[in-house]
C-alpha cells in the first residue's frame, strides 16, 4: 500500500539525530522524499545514508537555519533533487530543560529564571527557535504558493503552553512559535498552505534525559509529571509529524498538536 505522505517531497530541519531525525525517518517510510538538513554535517549524511539504505529516498543538504542564504540554498536543493517542496518541519531549536536538570548538558543555557538569565541567553535562545521559523517559512511560502499548496510544521514544546520555575528565554521563545504558527496558517490558508505546531513533552532524544535516567531521585521526579508513566519516544513525535503532513489532516490549521504522555492535562 502506499504511503500516507507518498510521493511528497518533505524539508526537515535540524534532522542529523534527535526528533528532527525520527521526523525525517518517518516521513520517508511512509514516502516522502526527504531533504535531511543540520549543521552536524557528517551526522547528516549518515542519517539521509541510513535512510536510503532502508528503502527510503533522502539527501543532505547543509543548513545554518539563521542564515536566510543557506535557506536559499537548502531550498533550490530540494528542487534540484526532487523537483517541488511540499512539506516542511522547522524542527530546529533547543535552549531548555526541565528545572530538575538546570546542570546538564548544553540545553542549560537558558534555564535561567527571571532574574538570572542574561540577554545573551535571551537573545541566542529567540534566535535558534523563533528567529529560524521565521526565517524557514518565509523561504519556503513562495515555492509553495506557485504550486498550489503545502504544509509547514512548526516543532515548539509543553513549555510554549505551560511555565515553570525556570526556562525563562526557552518558554518565551518556544510560545512565539505557538502564536507565529496562527498568525502564519491564517495569512497563507487562502494559498492552500496549512501551518501547525507540535508541542512535545520530555523525550529520550535529549541527552539530558538520559543523563537524569541515571539517577534515580530525579527519574521519578520527572516520571512523576506524565501521567502516562513514560517520558516520549522519538518516533512518537515523528509520527505526530506524519499525521500534520498528511491528507488526514487536510482540515487542521493553526493548530496545536500536544504530545506529552498528559503533562500539559494537569
Amino acid at each position: 500500500m502506499p504511503g500516507r505522505v507518498q510521493g511528497k517531497v518533505a524539508l526537515v530541519t535540524g534532522s542529523a539525530r534527535g526528533l528532527g531525525a525520527a521526523c525525517a525517518t518517518v516521513l520517508a517510510r511512509e514516502g516522502a522524499r526527504v531533504v535531511v538538513t543540520d549543521i552536524l554535517d557528517e551526522d547528516g549524511e549518515r542519517r539521509a545514508a541510513l535512510i536510503q539504505a532502508n528503502g527510503g529516498d533522502a539527501v543532505y543538504q547543509h543548513l545554518n537555519v539563521l542564515m536566510p542564504n543557506e535557506w536559499q540554498r537548502a531550498v533550490e536543493r530540494a528542487m534540484r533533487a526532487y523537483g517541488r517542496l511540499d512539506i516542511l518541519v522547522n524542527n530546529a531549536g533547543g535552549g531548555g530543560a526541565p528545572p530538575t536538570e538546570q546542570s546538564v548538558g548544553p540545553m542549560s543555557a537558558s534555564m535561567g529564571d527571571i532574574e538570572h538569565a542574561t540577554r545573551e541567553q535571551w537573545e541566542r535562545t529567540q534566535d535558534i527557535n523563533a528567529t529560524s521559523t521565521f526565517l524557514g517559512t518565509q523561504a519556503v511560502v513562495p515555492l509553495m504558493r506557485r504550486q498550489g499548496g503545502g504544509c509547514i510544521i512548526n516543532v515548539s514544546s509543553i513549555y510554549g503552553i505551560v511555565g515553570s520555575q525556570g526556562a525563562t528565554a526557552y518558554h518565551a521563545a518556544k510560545g512565539a512559535v505557538r502564536l507565529f504558527t496562527k498568525a502564519t496558517a491564517l495569512q497563507l490558508a487562502k494559498d492552500g498552505i496549512r501551518v501547525n505546531s507540535i508541542h512535545p513533552g520530555h523525550t529520550k532524544s535529549y541527552g539530558l534525559v538520559s543523563r537524569t535516567w541515571q539517577d534515580d531521585a530525579r527519574r521519578e521526579d520527572l516520571l512523576s509529571k506524565y501521567p502516562i508513566g513514560r517520558l516520549g519516544e522519538p518516533e512518537d513525535i515523528g509520527y505526530g509529524a506524519l499525521f500534520l503532513a498528511s491528507d488526514a489532516s487536510s482540515f487542521i490549521t493553526g493548530a496545536e498538536l500536544v504530545i506529552d504522555g498528559g503533562y500539559t492535562a494537569q
